[in-house]
């Protein structure tokens, strides 16, 4: 392996696929590779790729492209660079990848990575490998821990996939077919790599998954635990002060799971609830199995266990078959909820799901014209919750320096970006910011420490 140093992994979509590139960069760790930011200086290059979107193929193709550029540039230096395609895309295109771009040497699907050390030993033979099969070991058990250096240099947050797959087939997606049947690893497990990233310095964990609620991994007693169990289990774990889960369904948001959102300090008052339509003929149509009503309970019953919770949510725009009265239940949907932030999709036709067969497709013009209204009304919405935001204080997890000196950025309990001047040594710690202003997308705010009690009294802090 001694001609093979250097890995750079780019991830391309989802929370997923970043955590699935650290673990790469992990795996490989052993075999003598260290991560670069930088493409062109790197012995093997892994575009790790999201199938969920419109000509996602095609953007994966261009970077092959690029890449392949800067390979031949290598082999002209006397250094041979390798290319892998992995994820979704790697694991829905498989051997047409190779066939369309023989600068490819590496095909590997989402469920196989584990695998890439022996992998690149084969390819430095000459072979040219494609792995999309679903394996029967789990991968997370072949995967090497990340070291604690790997894992301070990604920062105070981090990822853990606890479940993967889905079982929902919704007629607009891939991931059934691109990531399987939903599986979860076993509770004590997850605790353990929770333990590593929190003894690394990590103090913010966010559990994901394509399905993450339906979480039905194995406890310590033997039997199935919920996510919401999951949640206390991992609360216990030291120096973790914070947890997140994402993304949820209507559907698997149990009794369970909102009660820790009442007893978890830790567990953070933002959830991610996709609902995709506000019209039940649409919601149906997409095969989603909740009615606007089942959302609505849901949304009631997490304010109920948490007063201070928001949300944000995923709309599909131009579903075969929306009328404009269908639409108009969607941005009905917005001001009954609403919304602390929301992404918002026209609907694209993905190859191999059941919504590319159905008749009455939306024309280009009217679906872009609807995203456009949603989407404004979705920024109005994000605006309201932020503005009622000022005056409040809000404890900030302090993440980095920001780009004036003396200014730190941090997260608040609701994922927005906060601006705070303090000073370098607070850099990992929870601080109580009295917000006091809105930039565009981010707020602004000062130490609660810093200001006198009638100025937090006027603030209304």
């Amino acid at each position: 392996m001694s001609n093979f140093r250097k890995v750079h992994v780019k991830s391309f979509g989802c929370q997923m696929n970043v955590y699935d590139s650290h673990r790469m960069a992990d795996a490989l760790a052993p075999a003598g590779y260290s991560e670069t930011a930088q493409p062109d200086d790197a012995d093997l290059v892994i575009l790790n790729t999201c199938n969920i979107r419109e000509k996602a193929a095609d953007k994966v193709y261009s970077e092959i492209g690029r890449i392949r550029v800067m390979k031949l540039e290598a082999a002209a230096q006397g250094r041979r660079m390798l290319i892998a395609v992995a994820g979704c895309v790697a694991q829905a295109e498989g051997e047409e990848i190779i066939r369309r771009a023989s600068a490819v040497d590496l095909v590997v699907g989402s469920q196989n990575y584990h695998r890439l050390p022996e992998m690149i030993a084969r390819l430095r033979e000459g072979e040219k490998i494609v792995d999309t099969e679903f394996p029967v070991e789990d991968k997370f058990d072949a995967l090497a821990a990340p070291t604690r250096a790997a894992t301070a240099k990604r920062g105070i947050s981090s990822f853990v996939t606890v479940q993967e797959g889905c079982d929902k087939f919704c007629t607009f997606c891939v991931v059934p077919y691109t990531r399987g049947a939903e599986v979860s690893r076993p509770v004590e497990k997850i605790a353990a790599e929770v333990a590593r990233l929190a003894e690394a310095g990590v103090q913010e964990v966010t559990l994901i998954g394509q399905n993450v609620n339906a979480y039905h991994g194995e406890g310590r007693d033997g039997a199935p635990w919920s996510l919401g169990r999951l949640l206390y289990r991992l609360a216990d774990v030291p120096g973790i002060a914070r947890l997140r889960y994402t993304t949820s369904h209507p559907r698997d948001m149990d009794d369970e799971l909102i009660a820790a959102h009442a007893d978890l300090a830790a567990l953070m008052p933002y959830v991610h609830l996709p609902v995709q339509s506000g019209s039940d003929r649409i919601l149906a149509a997409m095969n989603r199995k909740h009615t606007r009503q089942d959302y609505l309970d849901v949304v009631a019953r997490l304010r109920a266990a948490r007063p201070d919770i928001a949300f944000s949510s995923d709309f599909i725009v131009g579903f075969p078959g929306e009328t404009d009265d269908d639409f108009n239940d969607t941005m009905r949907l917005l001001d009954e909820v609403g919304y602390a932030g929301a992404y918002s999709f026209s609907y694209s036709p993905r190859p191999g799901t059941p919504a590319v067969e159905l008749g009455d497709q939306v024309p280009a013009e009217v679906k872009l014209a609807r995203l456009h209204r949603l989407q404004a009304e979705i920024t109005r919405h994000q605006r309201n919750f932020n503005t009622s935001c000022v005056g409040r204080t809000l404890e900030v997890l302090l993440e980095k320096p920001g780009r004036i000196s003396g200014q730190l950025v941090g997260k608040s309990p609701y994922l927005q970006s906060v601006h705070v001047m303090a000073p370098p040594s607070m850099i990992g710690s929870q601080a109580p910011v009295v917000i006091t202003d809105l930039g565009t997308n981010t707020l602004f705010g000062a130490l609660a420490e810093t200001i006198s009690a009638p100025a937090l009294a006027l603030a209304g802090a």
